[in-house]
């Protein structure tokens, strides 16, 4: 499937409509539901193809943002050989207290994973909390970006925001 087809389907599986607020408090009339394409295995595959160029070549580790960046991650894992690591939001309370479980980051070069990005909040907030338990990042690779002030954004945090796909070329495709 080639660039164009993929965008095609991510649009037509994830793309709805109505009212919605963003993990950002900004509200819009239009969502892609992540759940909806990463859900489907042979497009999730299609996207981590598209995605696993995105990865610099001195990458030792993925990590996948909770939620929908851990589906991505590991069939980005499972496609590239690396390992990968599932990040949570906060530590959880209990049993290991770890906040990213899977492939150990302590010292290594991790590349971020996320779904749909449209500020960057959460990719800061997680990033933060993984660089002081000792991993080295740099870049953020995601399937969607929804808007592209994250990558400045982004970019005030020494990070380098990559997209498979952005909201406009998802839009032109179905045109």
């Amino acid at each position: 499937m080639d660039r164009g087809e993929v965008a095609r389907k991510i649009y037509e599986s994830a793309h709805i409509t109505g009212e919605f607020t963003l993990r950002s408090g900004q509200v819009s009339n239009e969502y892609f539901d992540k759940y909806l394409f990463e859900a489907q295995p042979e497009l999730l595959c299609d996207i981590a193809r598209e995605m696993a160029a995105l990865i610099p070549e001195n990458t030792q580790a993925l990590a996948g943002l909770e939620m929908g960046g851990i589906p991505v991650a590991t069939v980005l894992s499972v496609q590239t050989g690396l390992p990968c690591a599932f990040v949570r939001k906060k530590a959880k309370e209990y049993g290991t207290c770890k906040l990213a479980e899977g492939a150990d980051i302590n010292g290594k070069r991790v590349c971020v994973i996320e779904d749909v990005v449209t500020t960057g909040g959460q990719i800061i907030e997680s990033v933060k909390e993984l660089r002081s338990r000792g991993a080295v990042i740099d870049t953020v690779i995601c399937v969607i970006l929804r808007n592209s002030n994250a990558v400045d954004i982004l970019k005030n945090e020494g990070l380098t925001l990559k997209a498979a796909f952005t909201m406009e070329y998802l839009k032109e495709v179905i045109k």
